[in-house]
């Protein structure tokens, strides 16, 4: 089971993880809703296409774009649909 942790919240658990250029993707449905907030930042990488990020929270704490997803990847990164990075300083406990 996998899980990241932000300020010591769960911020997403499943043990349906992949790695993918060194990051840990999750489920979208295995994110607590209630942790992310969307934001207007998006970035591309070459081979997965244009990255838009959330934001975490927990309580009064904020964490910009410390979570991202491919709406829509290209065709060599499809493996990533519907799954969401985390980076910025949530904690990715793989044990």
């Amino acid at each position: 089971m996998a899980r990241a942790v932000w300020n010591g919240v769960v911020v997403a658990e499943s043990d349906d993880t992949i790695v993918v250029d060194g990051y840990t993707y999750f489920p979208q449905a295995s994110v607590d809703p209630e942790r992310i907030r969307p934001s207007d930042h998006t970035s591309v990488c070459g081979w997965k296409g244009t990255a838009s990020y959330y934001d975490v929270v927990v309580g009064d704490d904020v964490n910009p774009e410390a979570a991202w997803y491919y709406p829509e990847p290209k065709d060599d990164a499809k493996h990533v649909t519907d799954r969401v990075g985390f980076w910025h300083g949530v904690e990715i406990d793989a044990s």
